[in-house]
């Protein structure tokens, strides 16, 4: 008897081969794209130092540049044309041959932004006899005014110091057993805000109120300041937890100026326009700052009796400024973000209260 023994094709064992080779390219390739990460996280690293104080001799560099900038003149006012802000004012030899960007420094490039916190309303100085500010705000970001009252009655409650909670608000007790989607169970703070993202915190108060329709990941322009505003702007562009309290009446958005009780939309707007000077465009050489809140009486429609009652409400200085600082080495960059506050009773006298990366 002859037995007749089938042999496997022999393309089978080729595509078998192929698929071999095919699934140890996938792992080489893996393994070279792993390495090239790793190599660049371990390049990274070795920068990491460098772009730190590239960031902090930005800071220094913001520093020198606003007690500079009073030493050159002595106007009791700072507006948004002035070299601090970006703008072509206040300058001598010394100033003028500064900018502040792309400033190299070693092997890196630094860039600075100096943005004043006086030109916001602090959220602070909100309580329940001026709460309808907040309620105003919220109408500004789309909130309809109807559905404002548990927003406002629980960010009083976030900041008073009892566990009390307010007819619409909410307490530790709710954010124990309900907390805002995404977080753990935590209490309410019973304080004031340290830092404004705290409000996100808050029952109510959605990522879109707080930041606007322009989102989280804004880009920040290293160059001359502007007071362009988005049409519809979020809560912090509004609000700071941080500033000497009275707004700066140079510096100030529109949106900002009408959380005040007297300034419509159209007075506010009156406002930018009359500071703005011919061209209509903040921060440009032809800017007419106003030197006192007196001289609020230009503006067209501004009642005489209002300006009486803006006289705490806004000041012409700016105290406490956020610094932000963009430094690279090579392809490698990050920001760097400072709060510096300039002494009232010497202004000559600008401190750093902190300094942290983004």
């Amino acid at each position: 008897m002859t037995i007749k023994v089938h042999s496997a094709p022999r393309g089978f064992a080729l595509v078998v081969v192929m698929i071999v080779i095919f699934v140890l390219g996938i792992l080489a390739g893996g393994f070279a794209y792993s390495m090239r990460v790793e190599t660049k996280l371990a390049r990274n690293t070795s920068f990491e130092g460098d772009l730190e104080w590239l960031g902090r001799s930005g800071v220094e560099f913001a520093r020198y540049i606003l007690v500079q900038h009073l030493n050159v003149i002595n106007e009791q006012w700072d507006s948004l044309n002035q070299k601090w802000a970006g703008g072509p004012m206040g300058t001598n030899e010394v100033l003028e041959a500064i900018s502040l960007e792309n400033n190299e420094l070693g092997a890196g490039v630094f860039s600075v932004k100096i943005i004043d916190l006086e030109r916001k309303f602090n959220i602070n100085l909100i309580n329940d006899v001026n709460v309808h500010v907040l309620k105003h705000a919220l109408g500004l970001v789309g909130i309809d005014p109807s559905d404002s009252s548990p927003i406002t009655d629980s960010f009083l409650d976030w900041i008073d110091p009892n566990d009390d909670a307010h007819l619409s608000g909410t307490e530790s007790r709710d954010y124990l057993g309900n907390p805002n989607p995404g977080y753990s169970p935590y209490l309410a703070k019973n304080g004031p805000i340290d830092n404004l993202a705290e409000l996100l915190l808050i029952r109510g108060i959605t990522p879109e109120m707080y930041w606007g329709p322009s989102g989280r990941y804004r880009v920040l322009r290293y160059g001359p300041s502007s007071s362009e505003q988005p049409s519809a702007a979020g809560l912090v562009d509004l609000f700071t937890a941080l500033s000497s309290g009275p707004i700066n009446i140079n510096t100030a958005s529109a949106q900002v100026l009408q959380l005040i009780p007297g300034l419509d939309p159209g007075l506010a707007q009156g406002i930018i326009t009359t500071r703005a000077g011919w061209d209509g465009v903040d921060g440009t050489e032809d800017d007419v700052p106003f030197r006192s809140i007196g001289e609020l009486i230009n503006v067209p429609g501004m009642p005489p009796q209002l300006l009486s009652l803006l006289q705490g409400t806004f000041q012409t200085r700016s105290y406490t400024f956020e610094v932000h600082v963009e430094a690279k080495i090579n392809q490698y960059k990050r920001e760097f973000v400072a709060l510096v506050r300039r002494n009232p009773a010497n202004p000559r006298d600008v401190q750093t209260l902190f300094f942290n990366w983004k």
